[in-house]
């Protein structure tokens, strides 16, 4: 077992982000586009051996965070099937799951028996018509997810909510309020552009320092950390436990720690968000490569890793939507 991925940067990567399918059952404006039905088909997804294989491979190679995506991972049948094969794996420390929380209501407490340590849930408004406008579907399934999620004891539970100017930043102080109610972590998200969608939601970007000096004008914040691998940076509010993320990949990108790569649902491993870098594993794995050929064509995909996305120098690079690369 090695001490962690380097890559050609002198970076650790110790956290891969695994799709679980590339279908999502919400239509946010800025992941999707409308009418769009290029998904993958289930004979190009991953098998569950396969996906186990590959995690037991990257945790022998030093990984340890690992976070199971889409599209939205819940559609995807036997997921708590999975997340135990996963969870047993030696050197597997942490195992979370990103969602939008509108089927977790009836998965919560299996997941979290079968090995899921924290979630992220996406939600953008607590305004049923809004939510709905971002969206394509209404509220109150994800708001029962989320008080589900909450009975099953998973802590933390972390609220992304993307920032985005003239459309929900009246919520913020309602987001920081339930937030509080109910002992979730906040995290405020820039846009990306993300394929088609991102670069149409550019019109409502807005920089964290917005939503930060909005803060910093109704509550005392103290500087604050969270377990977990990923960028945010955290702030608490004095006299709550509540503690606020500020996560801006566009206005104070972070590539310098970036310590994390995705494998989607095909098998495609991409190095980069902002870059097209890929590596594809599933061909190689239907042709039957050995384990040490396996991590051979991981060391030759991180060599692959750039230093820094484009987003910024050349904002329309990108093409791919974010549910086809995994969130």
């Amino acid at each position: 077992m090695t001490e962690g991925l380097i890559d050609p940067f002198g970076r650790r990567v110790d956290y891969l982000r695994l799709s679980l399918t590339d279908k999502c059952n919400m239509r946010c404006f800025y992941c999707i586009p409308k009418g769009f039905k290029n998904f993958r088909t289930p004979d190009e997804w991953l098998s569950f051996n396969e996906i186990q294989r590959i995690v037991r491979i990257f945790s022998e190679m030093g990984v340890s965070h690992f976070r199971l995506t889409g599209g939205e991972p819940l559609v995807r049948r036997g997921i708590t099937d999975l997340v135990s094969q996963l969870s047993s794996i030696d050197g597997v420390d942490d195992l979370s799951l990103s969602t939008n929380a509108s089927l977790l209501e009836h998965h919560a407490l299996d997941l979290k028996v079968a090995g899921i340590s924290r979630i992220n849930v996406s939600l953008d408004s607590l305004q049923e018509k809004r939510f709905r406008d971002i969206t394509g579907t209404e509220l109150k399934p994800v708001l029962k997810g989320l008080m589900a999620a909450k009975s099953a004891g998973f802590n933390p539970v972390k609220i992304n909510m993307l920032a985005l100017k003239r459309l929900n930043d009246d919520e913020f102080d309602r987001m920081v309020e339930f937030c509080i109610e109910h002992d979730f972590t906040l995290r405020f998200i820039e846009t990306m552009p993300m394929g088609s969608t991102g670069k149409a939601a550019g019109k409502y970007y807005m920089p964290l320092t917005e939503v930060r000096h909005w803060l910093e004008q109704r509550f005392e914040l103290l500087p604050a950390m969270m377990p977990g691998g990923g960028p945010a940076h955290y702030v608490q509010v004095s006299g709550t436990d509540l503690r606020i993320g500020f996560i801006s990949p566009i206005s104070q990108h972070f590539c310098e720690t970036c310590n994390r790569i995705r494998l989607s649902v095909d098998g495609t491993l991409y190095l980069c968000l902002g870059q097209s870098d890929r590596y594809e594993l599933r061909p190689l794995l239907r042709r039957g490569i050995s384990d040490d050929g396996l991590v051979n064509a991981i060391s030759e995909a991180l060599a692959l890793k750039p230093q820094q996305h484009d987003f910024v120098s050349q904002p329309g690079k990108e093409v791919r939507i974010m549910s086809l690369t995994g969130g």
